[in-house]
């Protein structure tokens, strides 16, 4: 846990799981000890935010960008279409399914950042060589500096360039963006149902930590923090407090999501139910923060 201090998180606030599609469903109990009627038409789930904070500035409709941003070119970039298995980054012939994951998470590690504000910490990942760091905005909150803490445990100072709050993403400059190491942004379009991937971050203050799993659906429609409901890419790779921002990766090294909120069930805590905000909506909208 170099230069993270001790892990920390407060714990998940519950959420609504989807019912059984046997007949009408029944009313799920809210957090707050209220009914709420069972959606009709598209499948539903109201997802509990995942971040060592109380996610209270999520999920509020509306953009919030602070003055001062420096512009930066109009694109982040962006790998090529799909390479065939087995050819692209960590995914070497020769190597055991094991050994590919181990490849892709030591790829991936340098450009995961852990994120830390006055309300608590979250993840984050270098997005392009001027220092701009991709996160969620309820792990900044309303704040405008935050210090980015690296793979190799420096500690750098960084301000918060802007935010998108109803689609709860911001970004965040270093100072010194010598010697980062940018991710490289994948196309979640061509995910399927089972692609493995890995969620990368530094959930409860653990640097380093990498959990694998698999696609579990495209398109699944969750409510970020607030009223604003987004499509997201459901998967069972382990997302805790902390993960928050950070990126969830596929086989060959690139960010396919930023790992945003859980589900959750009245016991709390990790249940293999945690959604991505999928890239091609995020690199965008990441995209016009820095422009503006």
């Amino acid at each position: 846990m170099n230069g993270l201090g001790e892990p920390r998180g407060p714990d998940f606030r519950s959420g609504t799981l989807p019912g059984h599609q046997q007949g009408p469903p029944p009313p799920t109990p809210v957090a707050d000890g209220r009914v709420a009627a069972a959606p009709r038409g598209r499948l539903l789930v109201t997802a509990a935010l995942v971040a060592a904070l109380t996610g209270g500035a999520a999920g509020v409709a509306g953009a919030r960008l602070i003055e001062g941003s420096e512009p930066a070119p109009a694109a982040l970039p962006r790998v090529p279409a799909a390479q065939p298995p087995g050819q692209g980054q960590g995914q070497g012939q020769g190597r055991t399914p094991a050994q590919a994951l181990s490849a892709t998470a030591a790829q991936v590690l340098p450009s995961v950042v852990s994120v830390e504000t006055r309300r608590g910490s979250g993840s984050g990942f270098v997005i392009d060589g001027s220092g701009h760091v991709l996160t969620n905005a309820h792990v900044v909150g309303r704040g405008s500096t935050a210090t980015v803490v690296l793979n190799d445990g420096r500690r750098l100072g960084a301000t918060v360039v802007g935010e998108d709050e109803d689609e709860d993403l911001a970004v965040l400059r270093v100072g010194d963006a010598s010697g980062l190491t940018p991710a490289r942004l994948g196309r979640s379009s061509e995910l399927a149902v089972g692609d493995q991937v890995l969620a990368i971050g530094p959930p409860l203050g653990l640097s380093g930590t990498v959990t694998a799993g698999i696609v579990s659906a495209l398109d699944r429609e969750v409510g970020l923090g607030g009223s604003s409901r987004r499509t997201a890419v459901q998967t069972d790779a382990s997302i805790n407090p902390g993960n928050s921002g950070g990126p969830l990766v596929n086989a060959r090294g690139e960010v396919v999501g930023v790992n945003t909120a859980i589900a959750t069930s009245r016991g709390g805590g990790n249940i293999g139910i945690g959604f991505a905000i999928p890239i091609d909506r995020a690199a965008p909208i990441a995209e016009s923060i820095i422009r503006n």
